[in-house]
């Protein structure tokens, strides 16, 4: 399973190499904030192997859209997640909606329907 999320890219941190019983590896991990208006989300994803050039060219500040799963992996009874990155690219930049501007003499306010009964000279009061 994927995802995909818009947001803006906040920091790339120091690559990091490593060797493994399966060879040589490096990762390079990159935060970013999400552009949900109302709550928005840091988010830290890595990058590993050949997945790390991807980052490479995008400065911080910049808008992007990030494909990513999500892994959980056990060791000795605890549960560790990666938030893995396949594909970034740089987004369009967020605009706000376009609001029509406020023109007074476009609008008329409805009149009021005279809902009083027609004065009697004989009363003061109009019930």
């Amino acid at each position: 399973m994927s995802f995909t999320v818009k947001g803006t890219l906040d920091k790339v941190l120091q690559e990091v190499k490593g060797t493994s019983a399966k060879g040589e590896w490096k990762k390079q991990e990159f935060v970013i904030t999400t552009d949900d208006a109302q709550y928005p989300r840091t988010i830290c994803f890595t990058l590993f192997n050949d997945k790390v050039s991807l980052i490479q060219g995008i400065a911080p500040g910049s808008r992007v859209e990030v494909s990513f799963a999500v892994e959980s992996k056990e060791y000795q009874g605890r549960y560790f997640h990666n938030v893995n990155a396949w594909r970034i690219s740089q987004a369009a930049p967020a605009t706000a909606p376009q609001v029509p501007e406020f023109d007074p003499n476009a609008y008329t306010a409805p009149k009021a329907p005279n809902t009083f009964p027609e004065a009697n000279n004989d009363e003061d009061l109009p019930f």
